[in-house]
């Protein structure tokens, strides 16, 4: 897949207006703010748009949500999240990425808070990778609380829009996940927590409405992506929602040659322009789901340089070409 061709140029670089692209309840934004090829590209912030807090303020002009994905990778704290709520216009939403430690994935000892490191056995603090499930207790517990309490300034403010909780792709249909899932209130309460499966048992035929009818149950969001198609991880683009209040899509783009294959790197992984004519499928989707919940927010992950930047800019102007045709 080519890269992304450098749109013309307005006041950003980026073709479309700088509205921030909210098309009556669909809210749109991308999947990080600061990714290291958007940054180096040229192709969003200005020259002058230099430190985080110009380059959040500047992204706030153009969207009205962006997912933390720096979180999946280390807890958050509460200045952070502070800085984030007083940054941003009243109306704005965030989406906070779960700590991978608390999704079952594999974490860097080194990523862990300094205390709860130096809380872990000699042989685990030297070790460059663990399994979630081998950490004590206390400590899983320590960490679910900390990223609890840490998103308390975002909470205060309104602009916690959910928690993600991205499985992974091993996380198959099992009374072990269900367990997981069934703990989510209990961990994150008052919390909207969105689940995205990686693992796409969860939504065959055979499993589709038992894994949707569970989520309603407990109160739990499902994620619906857009995502390469035929592979044997693909989850399929169902378009449904889980609660009455939210639904929230996430698109991946659809590079099928690197999607499943070993050693590829998140950036080549979701390096994806999106076509008119592909965001099109969604249009009607997403209208269906914000009459029926009265919020979507749908996230751009494809992020290449600007290609998540455009892919949202462009879904927005679909959207609202669809809002002004009659009927």
């Amino acid at each position: 897949m080519a890269a992304c061709p450098k749109p013309s140029r307005d006041d950003d670089g980026v073709s479309g207006t700088p509205e921030p692209a909210r098309v009556g309840d669909v809210w749109i934004g991308t999947a990080s703010w600061t990714e290291r090829t958007l940054l180096e590209s040229g192709e969003f912030y200005p020259a002058s748009v230099r430190s985080p807090a110009e380059r959040l303020k500047y992204y706030a002009v153009h969207f009205p949500v962006v997912e933390v994905d720096a979180t999946y990778y280390a807890l958050p704290n509460p200045r952070n999240a502070a800085a984030w709520a007083e940054r941003t216009p009243r109306s704005f939403r965030m989406g906070i990425k779960a700590f991978a430690a608390m999704t079952g994935h594999p974490v860097d000892p080194k990523r862990l808070d300094r205390d709860l490191a130096a809380a872990l056995p000699a042989e685990q603090r030297a070790a460059r990778s663990l399994r979630s499930s081998d950490l004590p207790r206390e400590l899983r517990d320590a960490i679910w609380e900390r990223f609890r309490d840490a998103l308390a300034p975002l909470r205060a403010a309104g602009k916690l829009a959910y928690v993600l909780i991205g499985l992974p792709p091993w996380a198959r249909p099992s009374a072990a996940s269900v367990r997981y899932l069934e703990g989510l209130g209990e961990r994150l309460p008052g919390d909207v927590c969105a689940v995205e499966f990686r693992e796409a048992t969860w939504m065959d035929d055979t499993h589709r409405d038992d894994t949707l009818a569970l989520l309603r149950s407990l109160g739990l969001a499902y994620v619906a992506v857009d995502e390469p198609q035929g592979t044997p991880a693909s989850v399929p683009p169902i378009a449904e929602a889980t609660r009455d209040d939210v639904a929230v899509v996430r698109f991946h783009g659809r590079r099928r040659e690197t999607w499943t294959t070993a050693g590829v790197g998140t950036t080549e992984r979701f390096r994806y322009r999106y076509t008119d004519a592909e965001l099109g499928e969604w249009v009607p989707r997403l209208r269906a789901l914000a009459a029926r919940t009265g919020r979507v927010y749908a996230l751009m992950n494809n992020c290449y340089r600007a290609q998540a930047v455009q892919g949202g800019k462009d879904l927005a102007r679909l959207l609202a070409a669809a809002e002004e045709s009659p009927g």
